[in-house]
């Protein structure tokens, strides 16, 4: 068994990729607060974050209809099966990566402190780890394949498209299993498939003998979707989604929500009803889980989408929301304030793009920007399926 293990490797995240995660436009200059606080955040998990990475590669793979057999673990996802095949690939690499709990846990102690922008850009820098290290393992794992006349395919974790989050859990049994020892940091995840710690990530790489295939086949050419700099082992030039610029959001996570989360509609007279489910966390109380639910009706496409209604509850059967401070201190309040905002009624789909929300991603719901920052991600998910249909010749 082939493993490769690194409990502290480097860690450079891009500034560019670091204000993306932020919410910040692709040209946009932040403000000199701002940018302190992007930069304490860098200083304080260079001094107290401990990162990890973690490989094993495994042979048996069996692709079926939608879904892959790795070493007799069955997995429903039909991407990862079709890639798989597309690239014959022989074998495939399993790969963890984690930021570590420290920057987790003190951005919750910055919250419970009433710090909310230092939790913000702590919180958020966690997660640009995680994605670097992600990077980083793609690189490095392409450097261990050139040597041996083999390439590395795109990879694929639960939670993205056509692969249900809740398979994480035995792809990490699958990973390490419970006789080979420890990983080089803490991980688990829950029965709902969310890891914890949270800013961690499981992926599968595939791997393949036939490079020309994967030379010839832009979808299975990992350095397309690769924003690693100055790679020695790039084959083809790393290609920006094209909307990417658009959107406030990771193109990849709206990918992910608008096939998991979304539910569309077209009624008889070309109206979009549209249905969100928010799965998040409280932000105290150890983070319990809740789910709320965003419903959105859309006039026709002819018209703009114009934005016709808007509303925002808990869904049926959550429990989690009773757990947040402000609905501890006044839930109907709360409630009433969640239920009554509709920050674009009446305006064209569209200008959510334009819609300078405040860039706030607390999980909660108990002040106003961090509301004003999940109807940002619903709309601009709404906005992004329907693009996408439009793109394929399905919109309505």
């Amino acid at each position: 068994m082939i493993e490769i293990v690194d409990p502290s490797p480097a860690v450079e995240v891009d500034p560019a990729e670091y204000r993306r995660l932020l919410g910040y436009p692709r040209d946009h200059q932040m403000s000199e607060r701002a940018q302190e606080l992007a930069d304490a955040a860098r200083q304080w998990y260079r001094q107290h974050g401990r990162p990890w990475f973690y490989a094993r590669q495994v042979d048996r793979l069996d692709l079926e209809d939608g879904r892959v057999r790795i070493e007799g673990v069955p997995f429903g996802s039909p991407r990862l099966a079709a890639t798989l095949r597309q690239a014959e690939a022989h074998s495939a690499f399993l790969v963890a990566v984690g930021a570590g709990p420290e920057a987790e846990d003190e951005a919750h102690r910055r919250w419970l402190e009433e710090k909310p922008d230092e939790y913000f850009f702590l919180e958020t820098f966690g997660s640009a780890v995680v994605e670097h290290l992600m990077t980083a393992a793609g690189a490095r794992l392409c450097a261990w394949a050139d040597s041996r006349d083999m390439a590395v395919l795109p990879h694929a974790s639960p939670g993205y498209a056509q692969w249900d989050v809740a398979e994480q859990s035995r792809l990490l049994r699958l990973l390490r299993p419970a006789d080979a020892g420890e990983l080089p940091g803490d991980l688990a995840a829950l029965d709902s498939g969310a890891l914890r710690p949270k800013k961690s990530q499981l992926a599968v790489f595939g791997l393949t003998l036939h490079i020309d295939r994967v030379r010839r086949l832009a979808g299975l050419a990992p350095c397309q979707h690769c924003s690693f700099a100055n790679c020695q082992f790039r084959r083809t030039a790393y290609v920006r989604q094209p909307d990417a610029a658009r959107y406030s959001i990771n193109v990849k996570a709206l990918a992910r929500w608008a096939a998991e989360r979304l539910s569309l509609e077209t009624r008889a007279d070309g109206a979009i009803a549209a249905r969100f489910r928010y799965d998040g966390t409280t932000c105290t109380n150890t983070g319990h889980p809740m789910a709320f639910q965003y419903d959105v009706t859309l006039g026709p496409r002819r018209d703009g989408y114009p934005i016709r209604e808007q509303h925002c509850a808990p869904a049926a059967g959550d429990t989690g929301h009773t757990k947040m401070c402000q609905y501890v201190a006044d839930a109907p309040e709360l409630l009433a304030a969640i239920g009554g905002e509709k920050p674009m009624l009446g305006q064209p789909l569209e200008s959510v793009l334009a819609w300078p929300r405040p860039a706030n991603q607390a999980g909660c719901y108990c002040d106003a920007a961090s509301r004003e920052h999940k109807w940002g991600l619903v709309l601009e998910t709404i906005h992004y399926a329907l693009h996408q249909q439009g793109r394929n010749g399905q919109g309505p």
